[in-house]
């Protein structure tokens, strides 16, 4: 590279940005549905922001905490409160929602061979150590396995999740 590199200010990249938080696209939807680390429900509603997404959360007592806690943004963040998780996905798949999990199953795809989301997409991330729950797993359209080549069994459930997030935006 020849030449110092420009470094955008905090201002012009103000500039490049929304002024106001969206409002409910309604079109890519995070799911982390089992979640048992209230820090990633924070990252994800950042992520969610960054990609004009939305985060369903289920209703359990800590989550509202976790995300009062976790959201560094100024602005308000779309969040949809799910009570049964698995009766919650049924009623998206019927409402012809697009159903990935991130998982790792036999049929999975890879990261990089997952489409933009061209209609209504739910990302379903499960739980840290147990993954999707069986009678979840039977309602997704796709699984999508995120490639790793270190000793690890896979990634926090967070940046999982972005990374979904960003390649079904089309932003990666």
């Amino acid at each position: 590279m020849s030449g110092p590199m420009w470094v955008r200010t905090s201002t012009e990249i103000r500039r490049q940005r929304r002024r106001r938080a969206h409002s409910c696209w309604d079109h890519l939807v995070v799911a982390p549905l089992w979640p048992m680390y209230g820090v990633n429900l924070g990252t994800l509603l950042r992520t969610c922001d960054a990609v004009g997404a939305c985060l369903a959360v289920p209703r359990l007592p800590w989550v509202p905490q976790a995300l009062r806690t976790g959201n560094t943004l100024r602005q308000r963040s779309c969040v949809h409160w799910v009570g049964d998780p698995v009766r919650w996905l049924a009623q998206q798949r019927s409402a012809r929602s697009r159903i990935v999990g991130v998982e790792l199953t036999d049929e999975s795809v890879r990261l990089a061979d997952l489409p933009v989301a061209r209609c209504r997409t739910v990302v379903v991330l499960g739980h840290e150590r147990e993954g999707i729950p069986a009678e979840a797993t039977s309602l997704l359209d796709v699984a999508v396995e995120i490639p790793m080549v270190g000793t690890g069994m896979s990634l926090n459930v967070a940046v999982a999740g972005s990374l979904v997030a960003y390649k079904l935006a089309g932003l990666v």
